[in-house]
């Protein structure tokens, strides 16, 4: 991994995101130093307040934030606003156009669908708040039944803990299985690595 190109992942914050949403992802990512930087992009830099109370620091705002090769944008309850925000789905839209692998987890995938980017594309999400991310992208493949799915430059994935295993599925893609199977050894992680297991969607009666 020392010669490896670095990559920079922005990850996308707004107020009332998810905690396990944003920090599974980045602690999969964030152990290939050297090899990925994780950075912390919102509309405007500064703390940004969870769907669980801690706050975190945006690095950069929408207008400064610099060159993504990865972008992960992660759910919560703050969705629902952030949908009917322009400025969100503008930066998403422009910013997803022009990275190597943009990625959701649980409702972050309806702003994603939002921008028009995944009509066409097979996609999934939170199978508790399903039908209402279905209604955000009407034109996407939705798939009722999958930890995550990957089509193309996306990568989408079911609800919170979920957006670890589809971490590690890109990680293996972009830099081996061999490294993510470090990764998780690492965090001590049962990896899934079965992008069809889905028990959730039979819970909440999709399947």
């Amino acid at each position: 991994m020392a010669n490896a190109e670095t990559r920079r992942l922005g990850i996308v914050l707004y107020p009332e995101f998810e905690l396990l949403d944003v920090f599974g992802p980045a602690e999969m990512f964030g152990m290939l130093k050297g090899v990925v930087d994780v950075v912390m992009v919102a509309q405007h830099s500064g703390p940004v307040t969870s769907a669980q109370g801690p706050e975190i620091v945006a690095r950069y705002g929408f207008d400064d934030a610099p060159h993504l090769d990865l972008i992960l944008v992660p759910g919560g309850f703050g969705t629902r606003a952030e949908i009917d925000n322009p400025a969100m789905i503008e930066f998403l839209r422009r910013r997803t156009d022009t990275c190597e692998i943009a990625m959701t987890v649980c409702t972050g995938t309806a702003l994603l669908a939002k921008t028009g980017l995944l009509d066409g594309h097979r996609a999934t999400t939170n199978k508790m708040f399903f039908q209402w991310v279905v209604e955000q992208g009407p034109r996407v493949e939705w798939v009722k039944a999958a930890r995550w799915v990957e089509d193309g430059k996306f990568a989408t994935s079911s609800g919170v803990s979920a957006g670890i295993d589809m971490s590690l599925a890109v990680i293996s893609k972009l830099f081996g299985e061999q490294t993510s199977n470090q990764l998780a050894v690492a965090a001590e992680y049962d990896w899934h690595r079965d992008a069809n297991w889905d028990p959730f969607a039979r819970i909440h009666g999709l399947v």
